[in-house]
């Protein structure tokens, strides 16, 4: 069914810590239901838009024309989460509650993969063995998920490190952030381990990507700051502008910068590798937005848990 556009707003960039002026467009779609929770967000090759409803607990696909259709989760009260492009077309998505691993085939069939007992994955990326990798929030460990659908878990050298977001860096390993023991991983294909702990004590690290400078890029939730790591292990940290602002999800956009959502203050920040930040007010109040994707013509779209899409179109 088609979603409607509720608000279509131009906007300027604020010119905070410097940065060129850029004018953007600010589009948000309406969730057939808005009680669905829209949370995950990948874009696949093809220029469609797939989400997850953490609460409607289904899987939902925009057209770039606005056409919205969802697929309904088998397991009920799954807890859809991540999702993210496979190798051959298909969707992956964590579901924390069900302890499940979803994959949506590109006909729109929807299978399932229990993992162990006690499991609740959250992030989830491709490795660069073509596994899919992902975190176990309460078993406090890495799994991997063969194309064969066999599952090799990784304890954490911590316990209680409450592992998040994941994605594969330009050293080909796999990168999470820890966010209750304040420190970011890697893993390597082995399944090798390491820890990078970072300065602030509160800092609870959330999402994270690889971005265009070889570098991983991560939200500090509580820090209120994006964090820097280079794949030696050396950390920078960039406060933001606004107080409170708990940004979450973060990925790397066409135009070479990183955008990422902030849940608290209800924006959309970009971040250069210089370090320039910048933030947009999303036009719906208390939009909750949480994750961020980057589309074709250097797009950017987000999920909003207000049961809204959004997107940012860059004018010039």
């Amino acid at each position: 069914m088609p979603g409607s556009v509720l608000k279509d707003q131009m906007l300027k960039e604020n010119g905070i810590k410097g940065g060129s002026l850029m004018q953007i467009r600010m589009t948000e779609y309406h969730v057939p239901n808005p009680e669905s929770g829209p949370y995950g967000i990948a874009v696949c090759a093809n220029g469609r838009i797939w989400f997850t409803e953490q609460k409607g607990n289904r899987i939902g696909m925009l057209t770039e024309s606005g056409d919205i259709t969802e697929y309904t989760i088998p397991t009920k009260s799954a807890g859809a989460s991540i999702i993210t492009p496979g190798i051959s077309g298909e969707l992956w998505f964590t579901e924390y509650k069900a302890g499940k691993i979803g994959k949506m085939t590109p006909q729109g069939e929807i299978i399932e993969y229990a993992l162990p007992p006690g499991t609740a994955p959250f992030g989830i990326a491709v490795g660069c063995d073509d596994a899919m990798w992902y975190t176990d929030m309460a078993g406090h460990q890495i799994g991997r998920l063969s194309s064969s659908g066999e599952i090799t878990e990784y304890k954490l050298p911590k316990p209680g490190a409450f592992p998040s977001f994941i994605t594969r860096g330009a050293d080909d390993a796999l990168w999470f952030t820890q966010n209750q023991s304040g420190s970011i991983g890697r893993i390597t294909a082995d399944g090798d381990i390491s820890e990078y702990p970072l300065p602030g004590e509160q800092s609870g690290p959330v999402g994270i990507t690889a971005g265009p400078d070889g570098a991983l890029w991560f939200t500090e939730i509580n820090g209120n700051q994006i964090g820097r790591i280079a794949v030696s292990g050396k950390i920078s940290e960039y406060p933001l502008p606004t107080a409170n602002a708990r940004p979450h999800a973060i990925t790397a956009g066409g135009d070479g910068a990183l955008w990422f959502t902030e849940w608290g203050a209800g924006q959309i920040g970009r971040i250069t590798v210089n370090g320039d930040i910048t933030e947009y007010p999303i036009p719906t109040a208390e939009s909750e937005p949480h994750g961020i994707a980057a589309g074709p013509a250097q797009s950017i779209w987000f999920a909003e848990e207000c049961g809204r899409i959004g997107k940012i179109s860059i004018l010039d």
